[in-house]
């Protein structure tokens, strides 16, 4: 027999299989993997609501011109985009929409202050909710129309009264949603704070008002459109300026390509107030926007 060590020797495992495995372990997943899913774009924002308004117009337009609809009744969408351009060429518009801008975010502000203080002692304190909850509620369901001649009388023509005519519009959204958020928490994370021994204000500050802050913006967006409204609303009643006073104005002329231009007006500022709020939203409340993008795709 002609044994040697070198033959009862095992063969050693090949080192490139497991080189190969190893490097394949270890190889980061591909970049499209790890980026972030990313909303619509801003073409597709911008373009696709002013392509829509583009072809609303040139319907509008010839419905106009092939029914011969009178001017003083519905203006031309070109009569329209005339009387804006005459308006913000001449500068006519700008003193008005700052007071009636600075109306509109001052009774915001204040409004929303309100309802976010109330909103947030109604949860911290329940017996505030059968106190106050119910007078909250019949103010809102008085009309904001029939409220603002008495603020016209105990404030004055002034802007204070139309701030306060914001103020009460602006309340019950951001109200109404503060205590949503405030109660809608998850109880495995409370019980979680709880189980860590940490305090109200702990859980106030790192669970409830975190989790909050998407229902507290739906409010504040909510608002900031009414208090474009209550704003006008006020001017109507009584002003001697403002966007809505422009508007009394057309419409006693019988200027109605004027007065439609003024809704354009409106409509762009609230539009902007609502763009920026949206914008706000997503640098604060960055987790919410991901998981939304999340559950589109």
């Amino acid at each position: 027999m002609n044994d040697s060590p070198a033959a009862a020797r095992p063969a050693p495992a090949a080192p490139a299989a497991a080189t190969a495995a190893t490097s394949a372990c270890a190889t980061p997943a591909p970049r499209a993997q790890l980026r972030r899913p990313r909303g619509p774009g801003l073409a597709e924002r911008v373009g696709l609501p002013l392509g829509v308004l583009a072809v609303l117009f040139v319907l509008w337009e010839w419905a106009i011109v092939a029914l011969e609809v009178p001017a003083f009744i519905v203006p031309a969408p070109s009569a329209v985009v005339a009387a804006f351009a005459s308006g913000v060429w001449s500068g006519a518009y700008f003193p008005h929409l700052a007071v009636t801008a600075a109306q509109a975010l001052i009774g915001f502000v204040v409004g929303s202050l309100l309802g976010l203080a109330l909103g947030t002692g109604i949860v911290i304190v329940p017996v505030l909710e059968r106190i106050l909850y119910p007078y909250v509620v019949a103010l809102q369901t008085v009309p904001k129309v029939a409220i603002a001649p008495l603020m016209v009388v105990w404030f004055g023509f002034g802007m204070t009264s139309k701030i306060v005519v914001v103020a009460l519009v602006s309340l019950f959204p951001v109200l109404v949603n503060t205590i949503a958020g405030l109660r809608a928490v998850d109880q495995d994370r409370l019980d979680l704070l709880g189980a860590l021994s940490a305090s109200r204000w702990q859980v106030f500050r790192y669970l409830r008002f975190p989790n909050a802050l998407p229902f507290i913006f739906a409010g504040l967006n909510t608002a900031i459109v009414f208090s474009v409204i209550g704003s006008i609303v006020g001017e109507f009643v009584g002003a001697n300026k403002g966007i809505g006073f422009l508007i009394l104005q057309a419409n006693y002329q019988l200027d109605i390509a004027g007065a439609f231009a003024l809704f354009a007006v409106l409509s762009i500022m609230g539009v902007l107030l609502h763009a920026t709020l949206r914008l706000a939203e997503r640098k604060l409340v960055f987790w919410a926007r991901s998981q939304e993008i999340r559950g589109g795709h």
